[in-house]
């Protein structure tokens, strides 16, 4: 497991956080919304020159409000570790995973838009666990997942300005706070421009940061080889 150090004191402590339970009734009044919704006329064509399909987009409302397993996600979610920080004025919410394996590279991996840290839960344990994947303890990665402002248990932000550069500059901070001077960066979607922005106009220092870690030739000079840069993630 690398080694990190986390600011216990003041207002850039990080924080434990758990994962508030949804209340049942909240659960329902969507589920009613959905079933609720008030469908156009059937499209005129067969493709989707029209755009989606009424058959297509009822069924996944159908799906949506009867057999979508919240409950499931929620405990998904609630049995990783949590935290939260305050960065620029706004609380940063983040999943934190370290690797038991040594020298594991930390990452921080941005979600996409209109997404949240849910769409990247499955490349948590192939990351931080690599030889339960048939991977080699080379291949480990330390994972920060933050929720971007305004996104999931993140903060909503009060004031125009948190584009990418922004974003980039707290991921930043983020890890700096964790204690990692060395690290990779990934972002899809509207998490890449943060990422970019990292990588051109990031801060000094040994910090290495890469768009994609999946390109091998962008693996980070001096730490030896990883094999896990070879193929994306």
């Amino acid at each position: 497991m690398s080694a990190t150090t986390e600011n216990p004191a003041g207002a850039t402590a990080v924080r434990p956080f758990t994962v508030p339970v949804t209340p049942e009734a909240e659960i329902e009044a969507l589920r009613a919304r959905v079933a609720a919704t008030r469908w156009p006329d059937q499209e005129l064509v067969a493709d989707h020159s029209q755009g989606v399909q009424l058959a297509t987009i009822t069924e996944l409302a159908r799906y949506w409000a009867t057999d979508y397993d919240w409950r499931r996600c929620e405990a998904k979610l609630a049995a990783l570790p949590h935290f939260m920080t305050e960065i620029d004025g706004l609380d940063i919410h983040f999943i934190h995973v370290r690797s038991e394996h040594e020298n594991a590279l930390p990452v921080i991996i941005t979600h996409g838009w209109p997404g949240s840290v849910i769409e990247l839960l499955a490349i948590i344990d192939p990351l931080t666990n690599p030889t339960a994947h048939g991977a080699s303890a080379a291949d480990a990665f330390d994972v920060v997942i933050p929720s971007m402002p305004g996104y999931g248990y993140s903060g909503k932000p009060r004031e125009t300005g948190w584009g990418p550069d922004r974003i980039a500059r707290a991921w930043t901070e983020l890890m700096r706070r964790l204690g990692y001077t060395r690290y990779v960066a990934q972002g899809g979607d509207w998490g890449r421009p943060g990422v970019k922005v990292a990588v051109l106009g990031g801060s000094g220092g040994d910090r290495v940061v890469t768009d994609d870690p999946g390109t091998a030739d962008r693996c980070p000079a001096g730490l030896g080889p990883r094999p896990a840069c070879g193929g994306g993630l």
